[in-house]
């Protein structure tokens, strides 16, 4: 079974003044069959009103933020650092608890 990623944003901070998003708080869960793991966190921007491309608030949209998001954490690592885990939690190679 391949594994499905989801990337979601739960909040994004801004300067109201500019209307530029400062910080976006990004998460992305990751699903094979029953076993599952998840990564959390902050990535920082820093808007340019005066740039072409740049998106105020109000037009910003989730996929945008997941984009910059992905660009600065870097979205392969992450997924793949996911997988590891969720490799680990299916072959584990250590255990916890008493022998009787």
């Amino acid at each position: 079974m391949a594994i499905t990623y989801t990337w979601t944003i739960s909040q994004v901070e801004n300067t109201i003044a500019t209307g530029g998003i400062d910080v976006i708080h990004w998460r992305c869960n990751a699903v094979d069959g029953d076993y599952s793991a998840s990564s959390y966190g902050a990535a920082g921007c820093t808007p340019d009103p005066s740039a072409s491309d740049f998106i105020a608030y109000d037009s910003v949209t989730e996929a945008n933020c997941i984009a910059w998001a992905q660009a600065d954490v870097g979205k392969d690592d992450t997924e793949a650092a996911l997988a590891a885990q969720i490799e680990v939690l299916k072959a584990p190679t250590t255990a916890a608890g008493v022998p009787w």
